[in-house]
């Protein structure tokens, strides 16, 4: 059986090296994928010293392929090429689609990014029937945003029958966005349409933007929070918990750091200084209910590290038994997946 080869859509971006580097540093094949060539080249080039000095073996480890976002042909070449593709270039409500599609239509196995809730929608309503046809598995948001939180509510949830309301709180400080993040940021700063779940039905259409308090554990503790947060586990979540309600909540502190917007040239060492919680709380119908959250440093590191766990599983047979778009936590018994990032340093776990 040939080596899986593991394509990077967006390579050349900060959250594409990680993944690029920790791919190789686990000795898989990588192709480095996006719209500028010289770029791809400058980064195989130093990929490949990077796995000349680890001792990964040779450079072939590391190839590149052009493929623009309007040409179906490269797009083709690059999603039949491949065993798995982790798409890393957002705004995903502009990049999303044409990869997306491509890899639905050649079978090939899917993860990205994205933290939009109309992508994540859109690959639900629109990939679902040819992903299952042809055998891919398509797994949007598998990140920080959105993944984790789909995650921990399958597993704070677990065994529950009637949940009223499963309630997301994001506090992160010290953010540096990308340069493609803040254009989704802009994109979704200026949406008037959301997506929202509540009484049990998702809803497209505008929504009063609020301040609310979310009570995180200690030492985050209670926090002024900018409600809806518009995050795609909105989306995911209620596929697999008996929710009427879901909701996702940002801590208002963070796009007050000054920071925040004009980061886009900071250094991959000032990157990983975010702090994070996301905490999920889940309340019963009846009363009462469960919480838990994850703990941990660098947002960006945690995501590279849950796409690319996903993706060597996949590529690997160890994925769901059958095809489709699935959530996270429809992909992978969320505990155990949690506890293996736990163990991997992505965060501390509380259940």
């Amino acid at each position: 059986m040939d080596a899986p080869l593991f394509a990077i859509y967006g390579a050349n971006g900060h959250t594409g090296r990680l993944v690029a580097t920790e791919l190789l540093s686990r000795n898989q094949n990588v192709l480095l994928a996006g719209r500028n060539g010289a770029a791809l080249r400058a980064l195989a080039g130093e990929l490949a010293d990077f796995a000349e000095f680890a001792e990964l073996g040779a450079p072939g480890h590391v190839r590149t392929l052009v493929a623009p976002l309007d040409d179906p042909a490269a797009l083709r070449e690059l999603t039949e090429s491949a065993t798995v593709i982790i798409h890393c270039a957002g705004p995903y409500a502009q990049t999303g689609e044409p990869v997306a599609a491509a890899a639905a239509a050649a079978g090939c196995h899917y993860v990205d990014h994205a933290v939009e809730p109309h992508h994540v929608k859109y690959m639900f309503d629109a990939l679902q029937a040819q992903a299952q046809r042809t055998g891919a598995v398509m797994i949007p948001q598998m990140s920080f945003y959105g993944g984790l939180a789909d995650l921990l509510a399958a597993a704070v949830t677990e065994g529950m029958t009637d949940v009223d309301r499963v309630t997301v709180g994001y506090a992160v400080t010290g953010w540096r966005m990308t340069a493609g993040a803040v254009r989704t940021a802009e994109l979704l700063i200026g949406e008037i349409d959301r997506v929202t779940f509540s009484d049990g039905a998702q809803r497209v259409g505008p929504v009063e933007i609020r301040n609310t308090v979310f009570p995180f554990p200690p030492p985050v503790g209670p926090r002024t929070m900018i409600a809806p947060f518009p995050s795609g586990e909105v989306v995911t979540i209620p596929r697999h918990v008996p929710a009427r309600t879901v909701e996702s909540q940002l801590t208002a502190s963070t796009f007050e750091e000054e920071q925040v917007f004009t980061s886009v040239d900071a250094s991959a060492e000032a990157r990983s200084q975010t702090e994070f919680t996301v905490a999920v709380q889940a309340v019963a119908s009846a009363g009462g209910g469960r919480n838990g959250n994850v703990r941990g440093r660098d947002i960006w590191w945690a995501g590279a590290l849950a796409s690319v766990e996903a993706a060597v599983r996949l590529a690997g047979g160890e994925g769901p038994a059958k095809p489709g778009v699935l959530s996270a936590a429809e992909a992978f018994p969320a505990t155990p997946f949690l506890r293996m990032l736990e163990d991997r340093g992505a965060f501390t776990l509380t259940l």
